[in-house]
């Protein structure tokens, strides 16, 4: 089958397209012969092998899995051992194993069937972002009325944030660059705030709850805009060194966070069942909708990352793959 293979860690040089052996579903697993993959910002960093530390789960001189993209959705090929909720036909969406790729094996604790009337492309750039800002949303427990901060509005997981937010009844302002205010503005947030990069941007409200979905802004510039019993959600983070990148701004935050009255939360989030349910409601009742910036064959994959990098996608990029 086509994929797409990486042998070594770099830029989006190292991948290529090229010819892989099909993949067999273990036991509680299904194979997806994938029709759409999102390209979520965790494959820019097991491409890059950064931050280093991750190497120890994910290869500590090459990669372990050597295909890449995770988002995916499709129809189910074949089943394994066990598996009896779902047959060949059956269309899907979720999290799987090396989803740049015509096949991939997936858990069926990590997938859910997709809404009928929604587009795979739609829903493979659900499976990682749109779970993500669920779990910051319900980490932060917003309430309606609150006043919210989104940082990265316009990013895979920010756009869902705004959403989410907006449907619990908050009063949204969405931070972003200038050039994508307009993407942020069309998805419901009450107020919009531009900020270049390299700049924080100039904001004098405080606000109950602030999910910083960009990871660059400072924690005693988030504690600034928070209300004195506000609550911050850091959802990943970049900048800083290549060791720990933006893991040792989270730690800085959760060791002050006890002695304050400011909550500061850092979440890791795994795609689930359970979430990808709700998720799927969310898509087939319109409250929720993925802003896709790009759409591109398999064979544009790494020109994918490389765009993926510059930060000037609007939403999510997502990958076809050619159904047979």
């Amino acid at each position: 089958m086509k994929a797409i293979i990486q042998d070594k860690y770099g830029n989006a040089d190292v991948l290529r397209l090229g010819e892989i052996d099909e993949p067999e579903p273990g036991d509680g697993e299904v194979l997806v012969r994938v029709h759409a993959a999102g390209v979520d910002r965790g494959q820019w960093h097991f491409m890059t092998g950064t931050p280093l530390i991750g190497r120890i789960g994910f290869g500590l001189r090459a990669p372990r899995v050597k295909t890449r993209g995770i988002e995916l959705s499709g129809v189910v090929e074949r089943v394994g051992d066990g598996v009896t909720a779902y047959r060949k036909g059956d269309e899907v969406f979720g999290v799987g194993d090396g989803s740049f790729a015509e096949l991939a094996r997936a858990k069926i604790t990590k997938i859910a069937s997709k809404p009928a009337g929604v587009s795979h492309e739609d829903a493979a750039a659900c499976a990682v972002s749109a779970v993500t800002a669920l779990h910051a949303i319900r980490t932060a427990q917003i309430k309606n009325g609150q006043r919210v901060l989104v940082l990265g509005a316009a990013g895979g997981v920010g756009t869902f944030a705004v959403q989410l937010a907006r449907h619990l009844g908050a009063d949204v302002t969405g931070v972003a660059r200038p050039a994508k205010a307009d993407v942020v503005r069309g998805l419901g947030a009450a107020h919009v705030t531009y900020h270049d990069v390299g700049t924080q941007p100039e904001i004098k409200a405080r606000y109950d709850v602030i999910i910083d979905t960009a990871g660059r802004c400072p924690v005693g510039t988030l504690r600034s805009l928070l209300t004195s019993k506000g609550t911050t959600v850091l959802v990943g983070g970049e900048g800083g060194g290549r060791f720990l990148m933006g893991m040792d701004r989270g730690m800085r935050a959760l060791a002050v966070s006890p002695f304050i009255g400011q909550r500061f939360v850092s979440i890791l989030s795994i795609t689930k069942r359970d979430d990808l349910d709700t998720v799927a409601g969310l898509l087939a009742d319109g409250s929720i909708k993925p802003v896709l910036d790009r759409v591109v064959p398999l064979a544009e994959t790494p020109e994918a990352l490389r765009y993926l990098a510059t930060g000037e996608v609007r939403g999510k990029v997502v990958v076809t793959v050619a159904a047979e």
